[in-house]
């Protein structure tokens, strides 16, 4: 039914909460999983005008952070005994969830699986929703998983 499944991850509770459920899914019907982090480059060269730091180091600095971020994930997800591939994407340019809905075509999964916020009214306009839009846009199931409302905001842009 889902044998592979795409999941984001940023470092955060809630998309810690989309990995559990995703390793679930995946320890019961023998899914591959691959966990895919996404550097969100874009964001940073917005206001490269603004920053006093070299733009280079704190774009290498978000790479390592990143891997640690899908290091953890795999560990999290090998110790359930699953397969486990990871993945480390930039946005240049664009939104995240451009990224997640291209990744989910060129690895082609059969579901993808994302933690979110359940930002609602003003609070969801402001902020967007990459989530939101990867379950419009994708072209496979996508399982929406909320976290709890004492969840920290994500560390980055997934």
């Amino acid at each position: 039914m889902y044998d592979r499944i795409l999941v984001p991850v940023d470092g955060g509770a809630t998309a810690k909460h989309g990995l559990d459920e995703a390793v679930k899914i995946a320890a019961k019907l023998g899914s591959t999983v691959r966990v895919i982090h996404v550097v969100d480059d874009a964001s940073l060269t917005k206001v490269a005008d603004m920053l006093t730091t070299k733009i280079g180091e704190l774009l290498m600095a978000r790479a390592r952070e990143g891997e640690q971020i899908l290091a953890d994930a795999k560990r999290a997800a090998q110790s359930q005994g699953l397969s486990v591939e990871t993945a480390m994407r930039h946005c240049t340019a664009g939104r995240v969830c451009d990224v997640i809905i291209e990744e989910a075509s060129t690895w082609p999964c059969d579901l993808i699986v994302i933690g979110t916020h359940g930002h609602r009214g003003a609070e969801r306009l402001l902020l967007g929703s990459d989530a939101e839009q990867v379950l419009r846009r994708a072209s496979v199931p996508v399982l929406l998983v909320r976290g709890s409302g004492t969840d920290a905001q994500p560390r980055r842009a997934i």
